[in-house]
């Protein structure tokens, strides 16, 4: 058991010395005042010899109480986003810790060099967006997404809104004019992908999980993810088996600027909903996301071209799929729009400014069409496959990604990656290989997280 170390990309964070197993999280809201009352359990372990713990939660929130083992730490403070908890005596690493923290108030969203992230307030609903930084804006957590543990949320709320978080429904109870909702999440999760979705929708099964929509919507957006049946046939060819329970897709009755993933599921504004598919890349992309990010999680955000480059390049392989523009079409399109563009990014570490950049997603996607190229197609999907089935719910590393994918070629990719991955300056891509897809004209856009 190791703490993960410090993230520069999210200073202060974390400094918690613990690692956690599962969070329990009981909500209560009200969704006309905003006004939560909660209470969270955080079962821990010690990951060093220790005297004193640390979480973080938005100062916005006020906490009425902090129990260790359930009694009453020696002392504890609400600062700056950090609930610092003294223990009163020295703990062993590996002692198991269980923190109990009673909190409330008006959440709303942390606003930093990626604009509002987290809670935020719909017209009629909440939906929660934590990437990368957004978790503490609504329960107390070690934030830092190396730091996966299961979770458990219970969720009261007004009798006419529905309520999604992450994982599988365990029961509704409606009382008195409000319904209690209870999701079990048992794949390990990093707390920036934890989400609460509550609005006025209608739920709807599909072959390819379910879907919360606006009644007004239903119509555009079930045509709009009609085909996602068969993404999901084609990237668990591509890439191995889904890696979670169960799909939810949540349309916003606003409009959101870009779609929003999760671990199981992902959010889109009512605007990516036109009834003629005219974002169906970015379903692609969000689906692709529970491979390459949810259940594969970057270990430090410097890496985060290993969620974003292959959730791009999914795009891709679904447009080869359907018969749009085949990978290495639009390889060679977003190859020449780089050429063009400043060469001042590092992919392996773009910094916290770069994180989000559109030439971090194309140039990702780009460095595994250069790889696909050099090692031909069955060894390409063949690592593909191996690096999800090794890494499943686990962190990964752009090292432990070259480390892999030579493996599986049998030679060595490091200089490979290394030119693309570390260096500014554009490659030139390599031949393609035959048998690749016919095209079709399709316009390329922004990206979606």
């Amino acid at each position: 058991m190791t703490q993960p170390p410090e993230d520069p990309y999210l200073p202060g964070r974390p400094d918690g010395g613990i690692t956690v197993d599962r969070y329990e999280l009981e909500l209560d809201y009200r969704v006309a005042t905003n006004r939560l009352g909660a209470r969270a359990v955080v079962l821990a372990r010690a990951a060093r010899r220790l005297d004193r713990v640390a979480l973080s939660l938005a100062t916005g929130l006020r906490v009425s109480q902090v129990l260790v083992g359930g009694k009453g730490p020696e002392r504890w403070t609400h600062r700056d986003g950090r609930i610092a908890i003294r223990l009163g005596r020295e703990v062993a690493a590996g002692t198991s810790l269980r923190i109990e923290v009673s909190y409330g108030g008006q959440p709303g969203p942390v606003r930093g060099p990626w604009g509002e992230v987290g809670w935020e307030e719909l017209q009629d609903g909440v939906l929660v967006a934590g990437q990368p930084d957004g978790a503490p804006t609504w329960f107390p957590c070690h934030d830092h997404p190396a730091d996966k543990a299961t979770f458990s949320v219970s969720v009261s709320a007004e009798v006419g809104y529905e309520v999604l978080a992450n994982g599988r429904l365990v029961s509704r109870t409606p009382r008195a004019g409000r319904v209690r909702w209870v999701y079990e999440q048992p794949e390990p999760m990093a707390p920036y992908l934890a989400t609460l979705q509550i609005g006025r929708y209608v739920r709807v099964g599909t072959a390819a999980g379910q879907v919360l929509v606006p009644p007004r919507l239903r119509t555009a957006a079930l045509h709009d993810l009609a085909r996602q049946p068969e993404m999901v046939a084609l990237f668990e060819d591509r890439f191995g088996p889904y890696p979670f329970g169960g799909y939810s897709v949540v349309v916003t009755d606003d409009v959101l600027e870009i779609p929003l993933e999760a671990q199981g599921l992902a959010v889109f504004g009512a605007n990516h909903m036109d009834g003629r598919r005219g974002s169906e890349r970015l379903v692609a992309h969000e689906l692709a996301h529970q491979w390459f990010g949810n259940s594969l999680t970057v270990a430090r955000w410097r890496d985060i071209w290993l969620h974003e480059g292959f959730a791009c390049y999914a795009e891709w392989l679904w447009s080869e799929q359907s018969g749009g523009w085949s990978a290495d079409r639009h390889a060679r399109f977003a190859h020449a729009r780089l050429t063009a563009l400043p060469q001042d990014l590092v992919l392996g570490d773009p910094g916290p400014d770069g994180m989000f950049d559109d030439r971090l997603y194309k140039r990702g996607a780009l460095t595994l069409h250069a790889l696909r190229c050099t090692v031909g197609d069955d060894a390409f999907f063949d690592i593909l496959r191996t690096w999800t089935g090794r890494f499943r719910h686990g962190t990964v590393s752009t090292e432990s990604f070259v480390e892999c994918a030579s493996a599986v070629a049998g030679r060595s990719l490091v200089l490979l990656v290394d030119t693309w991955v570390y260096r500014t300056a554009l490659p030139p891509l390599p031949t393609a290989r035959p048998a690749l897809s016919a095209d079709r004209p399709a316009a390329p856009a922004s990206p979606g997280r």
